[in-house]
């Protein structure tokens, strides 16, 4: 097979990729159109990006009005080296202090996931683009209390230059072999 060479890669690759979770709150995530699969989608992300070591950032929105995070996701995050920052902007690259540390990562793709899609995960999206960095939408771990503006962001997302994806999908292509330590845990994840 020849190879050609180009600017652009299209593979997400694991040591070039961080992932954000987004606002999957108590207060709000009861309110959002299918509550109960994304909070089940976002469990076996988190559990599959903890087995393949990626770097998870965790985001809240507003505290005091919208709650803590669920706590069936964070029976998972305290297993996790990961970050957690509170906000009051939409876009989580608005706050100084989440921003740094993403930027500190060195890592151009960014994984974004929770809620609701068509305010903080397209907004966070729309900056991470602009900022030259490549946001990649978990789709089936994304959501809003409307199904149509889900489904309008994720076309606009898309549209700017995000990638769509999900769960399944993006634990396997970071994982890239079944030769992978990281594979049975994730064949398990996804049964």
């Amino acid at each position: 097979m020849s190879t050609i060479t180009t600017d652009k890669t299209y593979r997400i690759m694991r040591d070039n990729c961080q992932a954000m979770l987004i606002d999957v709150q108590e207060k709000l995530t009861p309110h959002i159109y299918r509550h109960q699969e994304i909070i089940q989608k976002t469990v076996t992300l988190l559990q599959g990006l903890q087995a393949l070591d990626i770097p998870i950032m965790h985001n809240e929105q507003y505290k005091k009005g919208l709650g803590e995070t669920v706590p069936e996701i964070m029976a998972v995050l305290g297993n996790t080296k990961g970050q957690q920052f509170e906000k009051v902007s939409f876009s989580v690259c608005d706050d100084d202090e989440a921003w740094n540390y993403l930027a500190q990562q060195n890592r151009n793709a960014v994984l974004l996931f929770g809620v609701e899609t068509h305010v903080c995960v397209m907004q966070t999206a729309l900056d991470l683009l602009d900022n030259g960095m490549q946001p990649i939408i978990i789709a089936d771990a994304t959501g809003s209390r409307n199904a149509y503006d889900r489904r309008q962001a994720i076309r606009r997302m898309r549209r700017a230059g995000a990638v769509i994806t999900t769960t399944e999908a993006i634990l396997f292509e970071l994982c890239r072999s079944s030769k992978d330590p990281a594979f049975k845990t994730i064949s398990n994840l996804v049964k």
